[in-house]
């Protein structure tokens, strides 16, 4: 028996489930198509929630150390890894039932299997309770799969063993020391983590800054409050051997011409991840890829018109929030080849002008809208302003003085192009320019707004105001 859909949402993660309901929502006949062994996607399950609620643990360890400047005293610190990982799998599971509920009741079917093309619009799918294989036809298919981890072969790798970004979610042990292989958002973030609850902690990076994505000013800021905290870091470094010494793992690398080595109770794999299309068969369905990923247009959808894709299996960005925006738009130009009412009307495209980028260390780090990187490489003039955070009131209160926040604007209206922010709370304040830009303002219409002090937020007026000022050429 085959089974009939407008369209066919293969896995269950954050951009699947935004598509399929808004499918629903739409009147189309959907189906979600969800083959990993748990239920609820890689946010939930192994990135965003679980990793968060870890390196809570990890500031408040910080915190703690830290109440002798507060004149306060806290006594000794004891860590219980075991407890942490408890806490992390409690609140999981809650995360992960309300997605499971979300998918088992929602108005689509919810297909728990393995799905994989056998023509442009038919797939089968495998099922995990062992029934046999259902046949599926889809005038429409969305390719939400999520990522995996990218591998790097380092020689002595795997053989002297490693954590990678899964297993550190699950390990209870706290190792006196740790080498950190990458330098991304997970790298740093898992740094963090460790170096709060007490290692020693080293990062290797391969580009020449962390946060490659990023500008090099926010990137080198937060390089040196990491630094500050003990934390060491050698950017631009080329891997070349790992192996074992005295019960420790050692990693052998080149930098600045030189080959060094560290050593360290246990390594952080954390070299970047993936889409996971493994298995799709997508060449049965027409589809080819390039270096590993799917070619998309700016309405998402792959060289088969009628097979779109979302989320980490997309790209460009690995962020939960543009997931579910891309699963949305893919699931309305879907209704439009299905309904095909009026074949001239052309297809929505993504737009990423609000992307919002966040990680979660000590200090942490966010932006908004374009890098001043991203604006000089497509030759767009732009204005930039910066504010630290020593040199702002409630950051001194709070005993947060490392990074700054720094606006840019087009040099003509002063129109908000992006933000960036390296400090306190960034996560939070980085959507106050969020809300800006999705109204267009301009750094002065940003100045003008009444700001509450003492708070970390009004730090936002100082650059607006420079800004504002500026004499226009």
């Amino acid at each position: 028996m085959k089974k009939h859909y407008d369209l066919a949402v293969i896995g269950g993660g954050s951009a699947g489930y935004a598509a399929a309901s808004t499918a629903a929502g739409l009147g189309l006949d959907a189906a979600v198509i969800e083959g990993g062994a748990e239920v609820g996607g890689l946010c939930i399950l192994r990135g965003c929630m679980p990793s968060k609620t870890l390196i809570e643990s990890a500031n408040r360890a910080v915190t703690i150390r830290r109440a002798r400047e507060f004149g306060l005293r806290a006594g000794e610190l004891s860590v219980e890894g075991g407890e942490i990982i408890e806490r992390k799998k409690r609140l999981v599971a809650e995360f992960g039932g309300h997605r499971r509920q979300q998918l088992e009741s929602g108005p689509f079917d919810f297909i728990r299997g393995r799905a994989a093309f056998t023509g442009p619009h038919t797939a089968e799918v495998t099922h995990l309770d062992g029934e046999p294989p259902t046949a599926i036809e889809a005038k429409t298919f969305l390719i939400a799969t999520g990522s995996c981890l990218e591998t790097v072969e380092i020689p002595g790798l795997c053989e002297t063993g490693f954590h990678d970004s899964d297993e550190v979610l699950e390990c209870p042990e706290i190792p006196g020391s740790v080498i950190v292989l990458g330098g991304g958002a997970t790298a740093l973030e898992f740094a963090h983590y460790y170096a709060g609850l007490g290692a020693k902690v080293t990062i290797l990076q391969r580009s020449a800054h962390v946060l490659k994505e990023m500008d090099v000013d926010v990137a080198a800021a937060l390089a040196t409050a990491f630094r500050h905290r003990g934390i060491s870091i050698f950017l631009g470094t080329h891997l070349l051997r790992v192996e074992g010494a005295n019960g420790k793992k050692r990693v052998h690398f080149r930098h600045e011409r030189r080959e060094k080595s560290v050593e360290g109770s246990e390594i952080i794999y954390a070299l970047g991840r993936k889409p996971h299309l493994a298995g799709l068969r997508l060449d049965r369905a027409g589809v080819r890829l390039e270096n590993g990923r799917l070619t998309l247009n700016a309405s998402l959808q792959t060289e088969a018109g009628h097979i779109f894709a979302a989320g980490d299996a997309a790209g460009p960005y690995e962020i939960v929030h543009i997931a579910a925006q891309q699963g949305e738009l893919a699931a309305r130009n879907a209704a439009r080849i299905v309904r095909a009412a009026n074949p001239a009307q052309p297809l929505e495209k993504i737009d990423y002008r609000l992307k919002i980028f966040a990680i979660f260390s000590m200090p942490e780090a966010a932006a908004v809208g374009m890098t001043e990187k991203e604006l000089a490489a497509a030759g767009i003039p732009h204005l930039a302003a910066s504010h630290p955070f020593n040199d702002h009131g409630k950051s001194l209160v709070i005993g947060e003085t490392e990074g700054f926040v720094k606006l840019i604007v087009a040099p003509e209206s002063r129109e908000i192009l992006g933000a960036a922010a390296v400090g306190a709370k960034a996560s939070e304040l980085i959507h106050e320019i969020v809300v800006a830009m999705y109204f267009r303002a301009t750094a002065g219409d940003l100045a003008q707004i009444p700001h509450y002090h003492p708070t970390l937020s009004e730090i936002w007026t100082y650059p607006a105001e420079e800004l504002a000022r500026k004499p226009r050429a």
